[in-house]
């Protein structure tokens, strides 16, 4: 049986997997490979520029 905690991680889970880059806030599909991979919300654009300028 599913107690509240429970049905609450699950709602703060599907949140976190939205594809919305936490940098730029557009939609795409690489977000949560990302997020899978480094533990960052960033699409590719985003993590190759954080990459070559880490500022």
């Amino acid at each position: 049986m599913i107690d509240e905690n429970d049905e609450k991680n699950l709602i703060t889970d599907t949140e976190e997997l939205n594809n919305i880059c936490d940098e730029c806030k557009e939609e795409d599909e690489s977000v949560t490979q990302n997020l899978i991979l480094t533990g960052f919300k960033l699409c590719k654009s985003c993590r190759l520029s954080k990459t070559i300028f880490p500022l």
